[in-house]
Formats: structure tokens, C-alpha cells, sequence
């Protein structure tokens, strides 16, 4: 099978996904090479994780046509209370504040691949399923991609591949593009609990020693939790029995939503910022987590994500107006700047928070703990910091 396209998608989740429908608006003939078999996606647990969407994240959702699906179980956040552990400073954002019905959403992301997978099913964009990539080489004028069926090859072609497929890239390996890696020293350990006060549509960071902990809402007495620990200490809590184990994260957080019960299974993940050393290559770029892995605290990795197909898109439709090479270096390398300076301020903010909270010094205590106090208590800050929260920042 030979098969020519205007673009190659490599990868077909959340990111890649989205990219293709943003990309059927154009005249282009775009090709989405999907590893995963619907019922293989079905059964991951990946897609029982929640994320913490950005308001505007939800807006570019909402001009793809599947937010109005995933809306019916996502939870809006309407209040955001961050706070310092065993300190006084204090930060609440509220949306009524700026004028908005919430300031981002919680959804679970089996919700939100469900609606792509549909919405794609509406399209013009060429599906290959369940496929595995064997092979990248890049022209002057295409790029060639070898496919892999079942035992059948596929050769095809396209004038950009994107590269969508994660962060353990087969194009990125294949094309000898080299990760940037640091490692936190933290691991992430994620469950849901079940609450005894009602979440009130709050969204809580409560920042530790160990490192941050999140509350998200899932339903009126439910949340995901995301507890950032060293590594030393997460593997003690991970071992601990459930009772143990519930205690601490009780401790950790207090008493904000009552007594808590784990609802599901608490599973660790060790935390790094990953970076491609490049987010383009010959007719070749890289989007969301194969170019990069970012901190978790404040929910940033989808939206950052999800803004690189969005930009790439608006560019892409523009260079098709403009009746110029969509594989163009300099076309390339445009985008690549544009997105560079929004991942550099999002690691920047990340990597503050994670410093500045887990030190516990006792003048940087005081002066952080002022700082949240202030915060809380001027609305022109805190309407900023509400802007930067519903992902307008960038």
C-alpha cells in the first residue's frame, strides 16, 4: 500500500486527535496513524486519569465540537484555595470574580478521547488503525513513513509529519532526536478519594515540605488527588496499608473536605522534565508530550499540549492560504519559536513553585506566606493570577 498525504499524524490521542480535527477545517488530506485498537484504549487504565482543563483549553475543545459530550461528566472548578501547609498564608480565586461561570473544568480523559474518536468518525481525515511506525526518512520535498499492518507493510508519505506519539516517541527515536532530561528527586502519587464535606466546585494546591497536593473535584463528594512526595517517601507510603496510607494523606491535607476514604488504588509515578532537544526536524515537528514533560503541580501538562496542536493548526491553515510549503525550515522554525517562549514560561513557573514551596527556610517561609496573604487580599493580583489559571498567559 502506497499512500500519499498533505500531513502525517503521527499518534492518535488527546493531542494528535485534536490536531486532526482542527485540520479537516483545511483542504488538506491528513493521515492519522493511531498503535492503539479502540477496544485497547477502552481498557487502558490511562484513560481513567483526570485532568485539569484550562478554561481556555475547554474554549478549544469547544470550537472542535467535543466539548459538549465530555462537559456532561466533567466537573467545573468555580474556586481555586491554595495554601501552605502548617502556615498562615492563604490564596482563593473565585470565577464569579471575573466574570465567568468556572475557571477551567475536571474531567476524566477517557470522556474527552471518547468525544475525538467520535467527532473524528465525522471527518475527512484518513484513519490508520491499529498501526505501528517502523520507519522516518525526510526528503527535500516529502517525508516517508514505513508502516506496519498486522504482518502487512504500508509506505506512505506526506509533506510534514507530526510527531504526537508521547513521551516515549517511536518517530522521536527513529529520527536520533536526543530528550533533555531532570530529574525532580519526587514522584507523584495519584488516587481518588471520597469526602465527607461536599468539594463546593474547589480545586485545592496545598503546598507540604515533601512537595504539592492536589485536590481536584470529581463529583460533589469525590476527588483525584495528586500528592507530589520525594521518592524515598512515596515508596514508604505506596507500601503502607490502606488505613496507614489514608492517615498521612489526611494529615497532609487536613481536614478542608472532612474525613476522606480511598476510593481507588494509590499509584506512583516518578516525576522528570523532559525536553526534546529540538521541536523540529526535517519536514518533522514534535508536539505535546513528545516534546515535553512537565511538573505536574498546576495541572499544566494537557493545556500546554493541547496549545501546541491548536498553534500549529491556525499557523498550518495559514500557510495553505498563503499558498506556501507547510514543511517550509523556516515555516518549521517560526512555530517552533513561538512555542518555545510558552513552554520556557510554564517550566519557569512550574519548577518556582516546586523550589519555593518545598523550602522551608524560615525567611523564604515568611516571605511566601506573605505573598499569599497579599495575593488573597488585592484584586488586581489576584485577578491576574485567575488569567494565568484559565490559561490566557500565554
Amino acid at each position: 500500500m502506497n499512500t500519499e498525504f498533505d500531513i502525517l499524524i503521527v499518534g492518535g490521542g488527546l493531542v494528535g486527535g485534536s490536531l486532526a480535527l482542527a485540520l479537516d477545517k483545511t483542504p488538506l488530506r491528513v493521515g492519522l496513524v493511531e498503535a492503539q485498537t479502540d477496544a485497547e484504549r477502552l481498557a487502558s487504565s490511562a484513560g481513567d486519569r483526570a485532568l485539569a482543563l484550562s478554561r481556555g483549553t475547554v474554549q478549544s475543545l469547544s470550537a472542535l465540537g467535543v466539548w459538549t459530550g465530555a462537559a456532561l461528566d466533567a466537573m467545573a472548578i468555580r474556586h481555586i484555595h491554595v495554601s501552605d501547609r502548617g502556615h498562615f498564608g492563604k490564596t482563593r480565586l473565585h470565577a464569579a470574580d471575573c466574570g465567568v461561570d468556572a475557571l477551567g473544568h475536571v474531567v476524566v480523559a477517557r470522556m474527552l478521547e471518547n468525544g475525538i474518536q467520535a467527532k473524528l468518525g465525522e471527518t475527512k481525515v484518513v484513519r490508520l488503525c491499529p498501526v505501528r511506525t517502523m520507519g522516518v526518512k525526510a526528503g527535500p520535498e516529502r517525508v516517508h513513513a514505513t508502516l506496519k499492518q498486522d504482518q502487512e507493510q504500508l509506505h506512505v508519505s506526506a509533506r510534514l509529519l507530526v510527531a504526537a506519539d508521547g513521551g516515549n516517541s517511536t518517530v522521536r527515536t527513529l529520527l536520533g532526536v536526543e530528550q533533555e532530561a531532570r530529574d525532580y528527586g519526587q514522584t507523584a502519587v495519584v488516587t481518588e478519594v471520597t469526602t465527607t464535606k461536599d468539594t463546593h466546585n474547589t480545586a485545592y494546591e496545598r503546598f507540604t515540605p515533601s512537595g504539592p497536593l492536589a485536590f481536584l473535584p470529581l463529583e460533589r463528594r469525590k476527588c483525584s488527588v495528586v500528592w507530589t512526595l520525594n521518592t524515598e517517601e512515596a515508596e514508604d507510603a505506596l507500601r503502607q496499608g490502606e488505613g496507614e496510607f489514608t492517615a498521612r494523606l489526611q494529615e497532609a491535607f487536613g481536614y478542608w473536605l472532612g474525613r476522606i476514604a480511598l476510593a481507588t488504588r494509590p499509584v506512583g509515578f516518578p516525576l522528570r522534565l523532559i525536553r526534546a532537544e529540538r521541536m523540529t526536524d526535517q519536514r518533522v515537528v514534535f508536539i505535546g508530550n513528545a516534546m515535553h514533560q512537565i511538573h505536574p503541580v498546576a495541572g499544566q501538562g494537557f493545556n500546554l499540549g493541547l496549545r501546541d496542536a491548536a498553534i500549529l493548526a491556525e499557523r498550518i491553515a495559514l500557510q495553505v492560504r498563503l499558498q506556501q510549503d507547510i514543511g517550509d525550515p523556516e515555516f518549521l522554525e517560526s512555530y517552533a519559536e513561538a512555542r518555545r517562549r510558552d513552554l520556557e514560561r510554564v517550566v519557569r513557573f512550574t519548577d518556582s513553585l516546586v523550589r519555593i514551596f518545598s523550602n522551608e527556610f524560615p525567611p523564604l517561609v515568611l516571605a511566601r506566606n506573605l505573598a499569599l496573604t497579599a495575593l488573597d487580599r488585592l484584586p488586581m493580583a489576584k485577578r491576574f493570577l485567575s488569567h494565568q489559571a484559565m490559561g490566557y498567559g500565554s
